[in-house]
């Protein structure tokens, strides 16, 4: 980060505290605080002041009936969160932007503790982007900081906007920023091969470009997950009353006939645990992945997959993983997923690299307990996806301007 003097020097610093909250309004899962913290810390050690900006949920799209935010999208909630992560004081000022004693507030504050400003996505203006909000966010330090990849792929206010008021030498990314885009880099411009990208999750239209880009790229291509059964049925098998995006199946063909053009292997899974009902309770049995029976549907892929794919796995020099492959939340549906995640693990031991990304990736590897047995996992799920696929993110081009 900066290697000017800082001391007594107030620095914004972008960070993505978007954090879940349980019933009682107590953070459930701090992982995105604890990746903020050696950021705010190097800026401490330099004399810094911090003053940090963040967003939580989608205020304006969940209002009480009288119109006002509701208590949960607060970032009070999670200031002793905050507060027990950095080991220090964290001050919480809820004064709207638009008065000008927050900044007087600001000035009063100790410079060792920490300032935590109300969420940014209280002010319509946030993810429009609005210049003149960016501009009262900016006047508030003298040095800006962007450490939320997770947010980096939005055009929004704190993330783009605020940092096209500053000059090149009062503007950097955080270490977590900077560890992301490295990191992510890996699997666009230096890529060990063979290159294997895991591809899970729900539907083929949330990863159509990625799967494109990935052709490009990528040695392999493992899908997974919901989304696979809309390939199966486009390639003339029974999938019952599995998942599928009939208005995709063209679209599945075209991507296969793509990955056979470019020698690109795209592997589908051979078989799948199939029930009734979409729920954890009841009979469930294995199928091949082609032949389930009408009335039924897959909700995990088989032992034969899961053979196939940890051998892909295993042989592979470089590996992208985002989407589950299957509905891991139901116990009897979790195995396929936490084979991949040990799988990963195993990659890494040998010296692959792995990199996870994706909120139910993430949710996935961390609940099999191995989110540090692989080489990297991602905080921004949204904004890995979109560099991977190719596009510009405003919360990166804004701080290289």
């Amino acid at each position: 980060m900066f290697d000017i003097e800082l001391k007594n020097k107030d620095v914004i610093v972008r960070v993505d505290f978007n954090v879940p909250l349980d019933s009682n309004l107590q953070v459930s899962d701090d992982t995105r605080i604890c990746a903020a913290v050696p950021t705010i810390t190097s800026l401490l050690e330099k004399g810094a002041k911090v003053i940090l900006l963040s967003h939580l949920g989608r205020p304006f799209k969940d209002l009480e009936d009288n119109g006002n935010f509701k208590p949960k999208y607060s970032l009070k909630n999670i200031i002793n969160t905050v507060s027990e992560n950095l080991k220090r004081n964290v001050v919480f000022i809820d004064t709207p932007l638009t008065e000008d004693r927050i900044k007087e507030e600001i000035q009063a504050v100790d410079p060792h503790n920490v300032i935590l400003l109300e969420n940014t996505r209280f002010y319509k203006g946030e993810e429009k982007g609005d210049r003149e909000l960016a501009h009262k966010m900016a006047s508030l330090g003298e040095f800006y900081v962007n450490d939320a990849f997770g947010t980096a792929h939005r055009e929004h206010a704190s993330t783009a906007t605020i940092a096209r008021y500053f000059d090149k030498d009062h503007k950097t990314f955080g270490l977590l920023m900077e560890k992301e885009v490295t990191n992510i880099s890996k699997v666009l411009n230096d890529i060990n091969r063979p290159f294997c990208a895991i591809i899970g999750g729900a539907k083929v239209s949330d990863k159509i470009t990625l799967i494109e880009n990935l052709l490009e790229k990528a040695d392999k291509i493992i899908i997974g997950g919901g989304m696979a059964f809309t390939f199966i049925k486009a390639q003339g098998g029974n999938i019952g009353k599995s998942l599928c995006e009939a208005d995709k199946l063209d679209l599945a063909n075209t991507l296969i006939e793509k990955a056979e053009t470019k020698g690109v292997k795209l592997l589908l899974p051979l078989d799948a645990k199939v029930t009734e009902e979409f729920s954890n309770d009841g009979l469930y049995l294995t199928k091949p992945i082609g032949e389930i029976p009408d009335g039924w549907m897959g909700l995990d892929i088989g032992e034969a997959s899961i053979s196939l794919f940890e051998q892909e796995i295993l042989e592979s020099q470089t590996i992208l993983w985002n989407g589950p492959m299957g509905v891991f939340e139901f116990a009897n549906y979790a195995q396929g997923t936490f084979e991949i995640a040990n799988a990963l693990s195993k990659a890494t031991r040998r010296g692959s690299y792995t990199l996870v990304g994706g909120g139910d990736s993430v949710a996935a590897i961390s609940k099999a307990g191995l989110e540090d047995e692989v080489s990297f996992v991602s905080t921004g799920g949204g904004a890995m996806l979109e560099m991977i696929e190719g596009k510009d993110l405003p919360g990166l081009s804004a701080i290289l301007e």
